[in-house]
């Protein structure tokens, strides 16, 4: 993974756990690349990474209806 997408998971992955609580979270692609000024497609390519491989956070393909969304929720603690 080359350095600026490292920043980007950097980025997004913090943004996320910052904004998930007890409850799952939903979030649009290209909401969140407003956000953090990345592009849908950024946004959407890193959090198919973080789906694959985060340990905190569970991230899935939620649904598309003009752009994905994504629920978000934290791992439980074991």
């Amino acid at each position: 993974m080359s350095h600026a997408t490292a920043d980007k998971r950097q980025r997004v992955e913090s943004h996320l756990r910052r904004r998930v609580d007890e409850e799952p979270i939903y979030v649009k692609s290209k909401f969140l690349a407003e956000e953090l000024d990345l592009s849908s497609k950024e946004v959407g390519s890193v959090l198919g990474r973080i789906a694959e491989s985060s340990s905190e956070l569970l991230v899935e393909k939620w649904s598309y209806t003009n752009a994905t969304t994504w629920r978000v929720e934290r791992k439980p603690s074991s």
